[in-house]
């Protein structure tokens, strides 16, 4: 990241800090995914390490609804993490100091809030900065002896996927002053899962390996071509063992329609956190387990060092990753249904949409249209939506088209061009599918 940018970053962070500094009550707002979660961590722990005042309220969204218990919380000081973009101007007329620190496209006219943003600076926030990169900056604009939440930092940056394209811009800046001080080190990566392989093979949805996830005698037969049985672990392996693994699983997914784009992105490096004993993508899983889970505070305690915490976050993230497997393999049983321009599927359970949006885009569908997948377990229907990098170069803004889907169905969206959301009134369903395939179609055509 250029010096001149970093120099302005800062000078806003610190900004910001003078207008937390003044009060000796915050009220933190995050998203409660392993981003807004991180994000929540690291600002919590910074005001508990400043001897502040602090309430932490993680929301599934910002939304018109939403939005209403952020004006009302009768707190003197916000910060808004991972969320807020949308809603300046109404933070604008809040009877608060207010904090925003979001990653996601917009461009307001803040004038009271501190809004900080990494497309104010050139930089996208898709892939430079994400909720957890911009508090971790706040942080140690803070206080400079804050240096060791980098850790948490990294899990809200692997768990956002900015890591695989190599990081950049924030997220950069931050593993090269981390790993200086030796917080965080980078380890190879790999299509193996870490661990027990029989598990964690078992287990594994990132990669999904057809035939394989979720099927023991998968696992058995796979595990006996590489000339291995069913006790070893990840870490027993030789360097040709881990090869012939390897080889053995990008064979699978190449047979299976998965493009080199998903196998270099689940390939990605590791980060390990030295403090916590394990990596950020665990960490990161852990966490989003917490929070799509409605159990946000056991995530926010775990961040804090609550070793009871620890246990229930391990538990929870097992039983979420069982789930999300058992709803990816009914999504390969011709689940997802295809129109001109995307794919997409309906589920009667809330949740892990997105995620499973994620698997059925990298792993069981078709690459070149965009995944959409939405519940129906109450009133108002919430939808997500994923494309590749592949496609953002064909034109696909998923940010925009699940906005303007939204607003037809009588309710609105936003987020990334990668990766967004929308909510609508039940029973528009097809009004809103016929228009965002309408949209990724102009879309495309008009690259």
């Amino acid at each position: 990241m250029d010096e001149s940018v970093l120099s302005k970053l800062f000078f806003h962070f610190s900004s910001a800090v003078n207008v937390v500094k003044g009060h000796d009550d915050v009220h933190i707002f995050s998203h409660h995914d392993a981003d807004g979660i991180s994000a929540a961590i690291i600002l919590a722990k910074t005001m508990m390490r400043a001897g502040k005042r602090f309430r932490v309220t993680l929301l599934p969204a910002l939304n018109d609804e939403t939005i209403e218990t952020v004006m009302n919380c009768g707190a003197g000081c916000m910060i808004m993490a991972d969320m807020g973009v949308s809603y300046i101007d109404a933070l604008e007329k809040a009877d608060a100091d207010v904090v925003v620190l979001d990653h996601h496209k917009g461009d307001p006219a803040a004038k009271r809030v501190r809004y900080i943003n990494p497309h104010s600076f050139g930089m996208d926030g898709m892939t430079a900065g994400c909720g957890a990169s911009l508090s971790m900056m706040f942080s140690v604009q803070y206080d400079k002896g804050n240096w060791d939440l980098v850790q948490v930092a990294f899990a809200g940056i692997v768990g956002d996927k900015q890591h695989q394209k190599g990081l950049s811009g924030i997220n950069e800046y931050l593993f090269r002053e981390g790993s200086k001080r030796g917080y965080i080190s980078e380890t190879g990566g790999g299509l193996i899962p870490p661990g027990p392989l029989m598990s964690s093979l078992f287990i594994s949805s990132d990669p999904y390996i057809r035939g394989v996830s979720g099927n023991a005698d998968g696992v058995t037969g796979l595990l006996g071509d590489a000339g291995m049985d069913v006790t070893f672990s990840s870490s027993d392996m030789s360097d040709a063992a881990r090869r012939k693994l390897s080889s053995l699983i990008a064979a699978k997914l190449l047979a299976q329609g998965v493009t080199m784009e998903t196998l270099e992105g689940a390939a990605s490096v590791r980060y390990m956190l030295k403090d916590w004993n394990i990596d950020a993508e665990r960490f990161a899983s852990m966490l989003d387990s917490c929070g799509r889970t409605g159990a946000g505070g056991v995530g926010i305690g775990l961040g804090l060092g609550d070793r009871k915490c620890w246990s229930e976050a391990t538990a929870l993230d097992e039983e979420t990753r069982k789930k999300i497997l058992d709803a990816a393999i009914m999504l390969d049983s011709d689940k997802l249904k295809k129109m001109r321009n995307i794919q997409f599927f309906g589920r009667d359970e809330s949740g892990f949409t997105g995620m499973l949006c994620e698997i059925a885009m990298r792993y069981i569908g078709d690459p070149d249209k965009p995944t959409i997948g939405y519940n129906t377990s109450d009133d108002k229907i919430k939808a997500s939506a994923r494309c590749s990098h592949r496609l953002l170069s064909k034109g696909v803004d998923l940010s925009a088209a699940m906005n303007s889907a939204g607003k037809a169905a009588g309710g609105g969206g936003g987020g990334h061009r990668i990766a967004a959301g929308a909510w609508f009134p039940a029973g528009n369903e097809n009004v809103f599918l016929d228009e965002v395939d309408r949209i990724i179609g102009e879309q495309v055509s008009a690259r």
